[in-house]
């Protein structure tokens, strides 16, 4: 009984949490529509936590991840500007993302830099091109009409976002819980040296972890600019706090103590959740960014407590 609580207690808090809102607020929270529109609204957190759970899998932390995701928004338009097709210019724009995560990797793994620091110093490099791509501006105009339709509306009923969500959760499943990679990178993250001695390639393999990270936080900026119509220099400010609030909340469930996909889904779920509640039930922001605060210390406090009674 206690496995059963401490396997599935996150994801029955998330059970309580909707009913409660539902609640609180039956016509506006309990409805169908907006129930579908909270997957809509945590596609974007999601995707940066799932990229952000690969980096977990090898025992480290991206810290570049919001600025790479303004990067991306900024880059693609000033693509468009200067007149790059939409599909050459995401490529190009999550090519030029792939280069900073094997930056990161490699520096962290090939000379044992704390991913900390090695992060925070290519996310201040990225962030400032990012400035000097957009010379300090919010960037609009000349997005083609075709590009935004792959961050709004609807397919098969869905929002388009959701679908987006969807795909990258299965791909990140696949690669980090059926393919050979993800044994090689949960190796790494569980004992680097026993990996190394077992003929793991560290530093190749913890690249390739953090390109992920860094492809996803891309991805997310060129949706993000899909679905406003422009992008701005720091876009995706918000999303670091929020993603690795995820990613803790998700090691909490399903495989206690170990970064996983459908443990960072049910995360990000809640954090989606809690703040579409109380913005309906009229709670200001500054009081959803201390929720989301608490409930980092409390994933980080009850996994803690976990441990000490295992």
């Amino acid at each position: 009984m206690t496995g059963l609580v401490r396997r599935y207690g996150t994801l029955a808090a998330l059970v309580v949490i909707i009913i409660a809102f539902s609640i609180a607020s039956p016509n506006a929270f309990g409805s169908a529509n907006n129930l579908i529109n909270i997957t809509q609204q945590m596609t974007l957190l999601a995707i940066v936590a799932i990229g952000a759970t690969v980096v977990m899998a090898v025992g480290e932390f991206d810290l570049s991840t919001a600025s790479i995701v303004s990067f991306g928004g900024i880059f693609v338009v000033v693509l468009f500007k200067a007149g790059v097709p939409a599909p050459l210019a995401c490529i190009i724009v999550l090519a030029a993302a792939s280069v900073f995560g094997m930056v990161s990797g490699f520096v962290v793994a090939r000379f044992e830099v704390l991913s900390f620091i090695a992060t925070l110093a290519v996310g201040t490099i990225v962030g400032g091109i990012t400035f000097w791509l957009s010379e300090g501006a919010t960037l609009f105009g000349d997005i083609p009409a075709a590009f935004r339709d792959i961050g709004r509306g609807r397919t098969l009923g869905l929002p388009t976002l959701t679908w987006w969500l969807i795909g990258i959760a299965i791909l990140a499943w696949l690669i980090l819980d059926k393919f050979e990679i993800g044994r090689r990178l949960y190796a790494i993250g569980g004992n680097r040296e026993a990996a190394r001695l077992a003929g793991v390639r560290i530093v190749s393999n913890t690249m390739f972890a953090f390109v992920v990270s860094a492809v996803f936080s891309a991805l997310v900026g060129i949706l993000l600019t899909a679905r406003i119509g422009s992008a701005g220099p720091t876009g995706g400010g918000g999303y670091l706090l929020s993603a690795y609030a995820a990613v803790f909340l998700g090691m909490t469930a399903f495989r206690e103590g170990e970064a996983n996909v459908p443990g960072t889904l049910v995360g990000a779920a809640i954090i989606a959740v809690i703040g579409n509640g109380l913005t309906i039930l009229g709670v200001s922001t500054f009081l959803q960014d201390i929720i989301t605060g608490t409930i980092i210390l409390a994933a980080v406090l009850v996994r803690r407590a976990g441990k000490e009674r295992g």
